[in-house]
């Protein structure tokens, strides 16, 4: 394992190290929970807002292009997995299949300054019914509210 990056003419390569130190830092995992294979979400415990925080900042920090990026194959919704319109109707995120992200694909990601999965054909619904029935219900809440308080 490399223990530093390098400038190498305009670019700079980075190690697994700094990667691995990036997501200890980020998450809060011990140093020995970390390996190159590690799936953030599924063997790290990273997932949700903390996940999405994680790669914003990864993008930032390492300069990655992410324009092609695809949150819900890699990590749940925050709070989504109780959610009343779940029972009805599936999350982007149940509709794939699950790509881990590694510290490995992170380090070949930043190393080559863009997002390098290539996801598989897929289709979503234009709309996600399972928030539209979480909005619907908190609107016909809030008329009733104000029904019963203007009584």
């Amino acid at each position: 394992m490399h223990n530093q990056s390098q400038q190498i003419g305009d670019t700079i390569k980075y190690s697994l190290d700094d990667i691995i130190r990036f997501i200890i830092d980020r998450t809060g995992c011990d140093k020995e929970e970390v390996k190159a294979e590690s799936d953030l979400q599924n063997d790290l415990g990273c997932s949700g807002d903390d996940f999405d925080e994680l790669i914003s900042e990864y993008s930032a920090k390492f300069k990655v292009d992410m324009s092609s990026y695809l949150w819900y194959f890699h990590s749940e919704e925050e709070g989504h997995s109780n959610s009343i319109g779940k029972i009805l109707f599936k999350t982007p995120y149940e509709r794939v299949k699950h790509i881990p992200i590694t510290p490995a694909l992170l380090l070949n990601s930043a190393n080559h300054g863009k997002w390098l999965i290539t996801y598989p054909e897929h289709s979503l619904p234009k709309r996600r019914y399972d928030i539209l029935i979480i909005q619907i219900l908190v609107v016909t809440f809030v008329m009733f509210l104000l029904y019963k308080c203007s009584r």
